[in-house]
């Protein structure tokens, strides 16, 4: 686990500033890497790479940038967890090292571009192919680890953060279409940042450039082509050794692992699993608010830990680590997204970092096998129609209404949502419905002073996605899961790795393992959805590990933050003062007059406030301090 960056010129003509540039970018991503950094500029000075290391596999020899036998140079992070049998099929004995960066090497040598589909993990790299005169990049199949590139003056410069980046641009401004995806999703579509002319390699691409030209290629997409001839006995068997498969991959691992354990389904099933595969005496954090059992989770997180041989450290959160913290999250975010959850997520990394170099999440379980709560909403009204139509036994995608009945406590909390879903009506079509009930625009609209300025849909962007060639056309529970696996989860992701790696700290992904992902999307919806039961065949498969009060739960909130209550006691000066500076009173796009005057009245899992104060403090650190920045490279 590291921060990579580097620069490239275009013409293959010496960059004076090189070393310079190099020193820059890692010293920015320092947090990265507190194990040690280097540079590596070629003979000819045309490119450079730089790196931060965070020692996790291979402790003595694994130093990168690294190169082999051909003067081919790599930059890398991530964990290639299948670099055992790699090197035992790329003959052992040619390696000098223990390290599965110089498994990639190696791989590339024998299989060129192709090598990305040979391995299991997270990554992202550059590689400069000395023969070819080509730089080559790849980022993992989901956007685990973070890849970010720009062009300035015929130079390619890519890192792992997007601030890195900042010093060479020559104005820090915001893109509009990213903005206005944000504005709508609370994340990006299709590789843009908020960052104006600052790009994300998409997950499962690769991206080459050669003579002076950037080709990016997609190398991986998950497609749904449904089982109908199998049992539900068989997937939930299949998928209980994929999981556990992975999980043991997971561990692989030169330092001791520990894992977030929230007390919901995905954390308690990797949890209890890794602690029992474990060599090492395990550790599991969560954090909570000392607020009432709306925003305290942990009684779940100790039931699991109870149950297997974990201990668990609890951290407890407070109004005063939100008002001496928040502005370090932003920062460390790059730029805003998804929602509160990374403030809280940053905490426990934080603590987490104190006690262990690794720890396994449970991201992706929502996103793969449908834990959302607005998919039953979706869904329920989708039945309704369908009984109403008399269409409700056609295909194999529509569970009964009678079925659905004993799964909908599970939106007690949710009843706001559901009455903004359908206080325009009721059924219509499939896309223009989802994209209702997760577009969170309308309740930043006041806030905004350009909404018609733009030339853009992010409606077109998510229907693209939604309706993809690779998803059924009649399964809506897999286009909802489908638009939020290749959106949403990045965002997720993006927030994870910024959160865990600003402390030092490699979070690893079991879920996120690329057979089991590709085994899951052939799993028809009547199995993973039966009855409207959100995660069911993944409950199936695991409530030998977990306790039956995780697995019945229906109350699991993700990890709510309680800034609406702060907003109104210990934090409302605070909110004051950032929302009415003379630089928020300024600023083009946003008019911050209506939320001043509605701070007390935000709803209690609301996202407006925290939406726009993720903007105004990411503006004030970045816009406001370009000569910052830039000054890093004069």
């Amino acid at each position: 686990m590291c921060g990579i960056a580097g620069a490239f010129s275009l013409k293959q003509e010496k960059l004076p500033q090189l070393q310079h540039t190099l020193v820059a970018m890692n010293q920015i991503q320092a947090h990265r890497g507190p194990d040690g950094y280097a540079s590596w500029l070629h003979e000819q000075g045309h490119i450079g790479f730089a790196h931060r290391r965070l020692s996790i596999i291979d402790l003595e020899t694994g130093d990168q940038p690294m190169c082999d036998p051909q003067k081919n140079w790599i930059t890398y992070n991530g964990e290639i967890y299948n670099y055992l049998e790699l090197a035992r099929e790329l003959g052992r004995e040619n390696f000098i090292t223990s390290s599965d960066t110089e498994v990639i090497l190696h791989a590339y040598e024998k299989w060129d571009s192709e090598c990305v589909n040979r391995f299991r993990g997270m990554f992202a790299f550059a590689l400069w192919d000395e023969k070819k005169r080509t730089l080559f990049c790849a980022r993992d199949r989901f956007g685990i680890k973070p890849f970010y590139y720009t062009i300035v003056d015929g130079v390619f410069y890519f890192a792992s953060e997007a601030k890195a980046l900042l010093p060479f641009l020559p104005t820090i401004e915001t893109d509009p279409e990213g903005l206005l995806d944000y504005l709508t999703f609370q994340f990006c579509l299709h590789g843009k940042t908020l960052f104006k002319n600052i790009h994300e390699l998409q997950p499962g691409h690769t991206l080459t450039v050669k003579n002076g030209v950037v080709n990016v290629q997609r190398y991986w997409e998950v497609y749904y082509d449904l089982d109908f001839e199998h049992t539900d006995k068989f997937f939930t068997e299949r998928l209980r050794a994929l999981v556990s498969e992975s999980v043991k991959y997971h561990l692989r691992s030169d330092v001791p692992v520990g894992s977030y354990l929230s007390g919901g389904l995905d954390s308690s099933i990797v949890t209890s699993l890794a602690s029992s595969y474990s060599k090492d005496p395990f550790l599991s954090f969560t954090g909570k608010f000392q607020m009432g059992r709306d925003y305290d989770e942990s009684y779940y997180a100790r039931e699991l830990a109870n149950n297997v041989n974990t201990e668990l450290i609890e951290i407890d959160i407070t109004a005063d680590d939100f008002l001496n913290n928040i502005r370090k999250t932003i920062y460390h975010l790059d730029y805003p997204v998804a929602g509160p959850g990374a403030f809280p997520q940053f905490m426990v990394s934080k603590a987490a970092s104190e006690h262990r170099k690794v720890v396994l999440g449970g991201q992706g379980g929502d996103e793969i096998f449908g834990g959302y709560a607005r998919y039953l909403i979706a869904y329920f009204e989708q039945v309704i129609k369908a009984a109403i139509d008399g269409t409700i036994q056609n295909g194999n995608f529509i569970v009964t209404y009678e079925s659905i009945l004993p799964n909908l406590g599970a939106l007690r909390n949710y009843k706001p949502l559901m009455q903004y879903f359908w206080e325009d009506g009721l059924f219509g079509d499939m896309e223009e419905r989802y994209f209702r009930i997760i577009n969170r625009g309308p309740t930043l609209a006041s806030n905004i002073k350009w909404q018609d300025q733009l030339d853009y849909s992010p409606f077109e962007s998510f229907k693209s996605i939604f309706n993809g060639n690779n998803v059924g056309k009649e399964s809506y529970f897999d286009k909802m899961t489908h638009f939020d696996f290749k959106s949403l989860l990045p965002a997720l992701l993006q927030v994870e790795d910024r959160m865990s790696m600003a402390h030092g700290l490699e979070s690893r992904v079991p879920l996120l393992d690329h057979p089991l992902v590709e085994f899951a999307a052939t799993i028809p919806s009547n199995v993973k959805f039966m009855n409207g039961e959100m995660k069911r065949v993944l409950k199936e498969a695991h409530r030998q590990v977990i306790p039956p009060t995780i697995a019945n739960r229906q109350d699991k909130m993700g990890f709510p933050t309680p800034i609406s209550e702060w907003a109104q006691g210990p934090a409302r000066e605070f909110l004051v003062d950032v929302f009415s500076s003379n630089k928020a009173k300024s600023r083009d796009m946003f008019d911050y007059s209506n939320l001043l005057q509605q701070l007390e009245g935000e709803s209690k899992y609301g996202r407006e406030l925290w939406g726009l104060l993720s903007l105004e403090l990411w503006q004030q650190e970045f816009h406001d301090r370009t000569s910052h920045y830039q000054k890093l490279v004069k």
